[in-house]
């Protein structure tokens, strides 16, 4: 059995970064005011609200899902990652406008102020759950997974807590400005350190044409490169069918992009529309790489690393009998495969400039939810209870509420293996049955005028009181010809059911009040008259010609590994 180590220099790199970034982020902080605080002060600029975007949304779990998913499934989960750059092309025409217009600090506050208080809370409430099961807790998991190969005699409880500490050095007293502003460190490491590992697979493998030999002569499944490096999947596919990539995909990005708060918060802290355009646009480009840097390395491991004895990892799962053993391939355990590759792949010095850039990757994502969620609470509960509260108040709230919510995530992560068998499917799992009913209810705010306060509400807790019996009846089995449907494709139908019930409910009361609609609703004018503002602007600035031009990059892409 071999065994794994850090050396002196790979250690201090780690070391450095740790202590480098939680200095730069309280360096970086702003809390005079509540809006500088929870929204860095409205002042960021085009390149910060991309970059931190991106870098909240590939954390340590995304990077360690997508090379785990890619050794199961192969490049088919890189639909998520293009989905985005699609989803952001519509998020900057439709949704952004009316959220930095509005002034809102939350995404439920703007529910509030489309429906009524009713639906903010409720959201509120569903999205810090969210947050701190899906978004931190699996964050501070997959940390875990990297440093309980180098620490195996440390408790997974111990590793959790010291990351969570970290995360939450700097998020606590600085705020978004210290996370947006260690967002951008952290994702020029994580993409430079994921460029260096993909170039050093492809050394071993024997680049793009030893890749694609290796995958037809092992045939994993039957399956030739053709098919591996293949996006779109047959309707039979089990794990991402072309149905589900064209009916789920959509409406969970939409969820995550469009109507999350951890990762709508960066786009409302800048200073104005064209940087909050600029900026979402930027990031879906950012996303388009992935499949090269962050997917084909997984992809890689089928060719490198499949008869290959991970025991070395000292990796742990639960057999057949519910006993714990060290885990013997990454068959058994995909949630391996990115560690794997670094560690066998990587020289000593690149090595810890790697794991630092995983840590970099887990702290973004962490950071940002708790901010996000500590926003939600302070802002949708504490200021609504206490509305004379001075802003310094508000802050000392956020700050006392993130460290609560902190020690939640720590305590739920170790949970996460026994919910899910690998990383990627506990993420999707969770968003297929929280999303739907939230996407509808924006959907139907935004485009349709006549949905009303009841509607909205109605059908959201309706819509999750479904998602609780589907969830009850699935763990026990009951009717498993309509609880197994393939997640992706239970998303369109829970999105079609909590959007009807809205249109139902709200047809059959009062329209609601003009204030509610003629601000807060998309209409034929804001084209109009938005067209008129971009003429004679220079085809860089125009947002809508950037946003054809990514959507064209996005294409060619999907088309060449279709």
């Amino acid at each position: 059995m071999e065994s794994i180590g850090l050396s002196g220099i790979d250690l201090t790199i780690i070391i450095v970064y740790l202590v480098g970034i939680v200095w730069y982020g309280i360096r970086k902080g702003k809390k005079e005011s509540s809006e500088d605080y929870f929204l860095a002060g409205r002042d960021m600029v085009w390149p910060i609200v991309g970059i931190s975007l991106f870098a909240a949304n590939i954390g340590s779990n995304t990077l360690i899902g997508l090379a785990s998913d890619a050794y199961q499934t192969n490049v088919a989960v890189y639909n998520y990652e293009w989905m985005a750059a699609v989803v952001l092309v519509f998020f900057s025409i439709f949704f952004l406008p009316f959220y930095l217009r509005s002034k809102v600090y939350t995404m439920p506050e703007f529910l509030e102020r489309r429906y009524d208080s009713r639906s903010r809370y409720l959201f509120s409430t569903i999205t810090i759950i969210g947050n701190v099961i899906i978004d931190t807790a699996s964050g501070l998991y997959a940390g875990n997974l990297i440093l309980k190969i180098i620490f195996p005699e440390v408790e997974s409880w111990i590793i959790i807590s010291f990351l969570a500490f970290a995360a939450a050095a700097y998020t606590i007293p600085g705020g978004l400005s210290s996370v947006v502003h260690t967002e951008v460190i952290q994702a020029i490491l994580l993409i430079f350190g994921s460029m260096l590992l993909t170039y050093f697979c492809f050394v071993e493998v024997g680049g793009w044409q030893g890749m694609i030999d290796g995958v037809n002569a092992l045939a994993p499944e039957g399956k030739n490169a053709e098919e591996v490096l293949s996006l779109v999947k047959p309707a039979s596919d089990p794990d991402l069918p072309w149905t589900g990539l064209i009916l789920g995909v959509p409406l969970l990005g939409f969820y995550f992009w469009a109507n999350n708060q951890f990762m709508v918060q960066r786009v409302l802290s800048a200073k104005n529309l064209d940087h909050g355009r600029w900026g979402a646009l930027f990031a879906g480009l950012l996303k388009l790489p992935v499949l090269f840097i962050m997917v084909i390395p997984g992809v890689m491991a089928i060719v490198l690393f499949q008869d290959l004895d991970v025991s070395f990892l000292n990796y742990k799962i639960d057999n057949a009998a519910g006993v714990q053993v060290i885990c013997e391939n990454l068959e058994d355990c995909p949630n391996m495969t990115y560690p794997v590759l670094i560690y066998k792949l990587l020289p000593t010095g690149i090595l810890g400039l790697v794991i630092a850039g995983l840590l970099a990757a887990m702290s973004s994502s962490i950071s940002a939810t708790l901010n996000s969620a500590s926003t939600l609470i302070t802002m949708d509960f504490v200021s609504k209870i206490r509305p004379g509260m001075s802003s310094k108040g508000l802050v000392r709230v956020g700050q006392i509420a993130t460290v609560v919510l902190v020690i939640l995530a720590a305590a739920w992560a170790p949970m996460i293996e026994t919910v899910a068998s690998s990383l990627w499917e506990y993420l999707q799992l969770v968003l297929t049955y929280i999303a739907p009913p939230i996407v509808a209810t924006f959907v139907m705010g935004l485009f349709y005028k006549r949905a009303n306060a009841n509607g909205a509400f109605y059908s959201l807790l309706l819509s999750y009181g479904l998602a609780i019996v589907i969830i009850i009846m699935k763990s026990n089995d009951i009717a498993p010809g309509l609880t197994n449907i393939h997640f992706l494709l239970q998303v369109p139908i829970l999105f079609v059911i909590c959007a009807g019930l809205n249109f139902i409910i709200s047809n059959a009361g009062a329209p609601p009040a003009a204030e509610k609609v003629d601000d807060l609703t998309w209409n034929r004018r804001i084209y109009t008259a938005e067209t008129k503002e971009l003429e004679g602007l220079p085809w860089y600035k125009n947002y809508r010609v950037l946003s054809v031009l990514l959507l064209i990059l996005t294409a060619f892409i999907v088309i060449w590994f279709w």
